[in-house]
């Protein structure tokens, strides 16, 4: 906390005088889970945290992303701090992407749930067709 408030270091204004709490609707924590469990946001952090990636290599790497949905994503994980964008002054102009120190801080904890939803997808789809199968019952 920043002495003299009760405000956590970089809140916006608007939550001064409030601890951070996700369940608040005003919660500027809530913009933050909305981007990092994205499921664009999780694969762009995933692929680079492999290599840094021009953007063509990274729209071949995340098949099925839109080049709008790929630069939208890029653009908001850059403003996020997640992601760095370089550069370089060749003919013409080139330009990659990496992760940062504080992406790979995220994508240490969206191991986790990747490597579950891969091992567990299975019994995800056995509930799915269970519960389908319970519903058209009902009907």
């Amino acid at each position: 906390m920043q002495e003299g408030t009760s405000q956590a270091p970089g809140y916006p204004e608007e939550t001064a005088g409030r601890e951070p709490d996700v369940f608040a609707a005003q919660c500027p924590t809530r913009q933050l889970l909305d981007r990092v469990a994205d499921k664009w946001s999780v694969l762009i952090l995933a692929a680079l945290g492999e290599e840094d990636m021009r953007f063509n290599a990274l729209k071949r790497k995340v098949s099925g992303i839109s080049q709008k949905m790929l630069s939208q994503t890029l653009r908001a994980l850059e403003r996020d701090g997640l992601v760095q964008r370089s550069v370089f002054p060749t003919i013409p102009v080139s330009v990659s992407y990496a992760i940062t120190p504080l992406g790979c801080e995220l994508l240490d904890a969206l191991r986790s749930m990747i490597d579950w939803a891969q091992s567990r997808l299975p019994q995800v789809v056995s509930a799915q067709r269970d519960f389908d199968a319970r519903m058209a019952g009902m009907g």
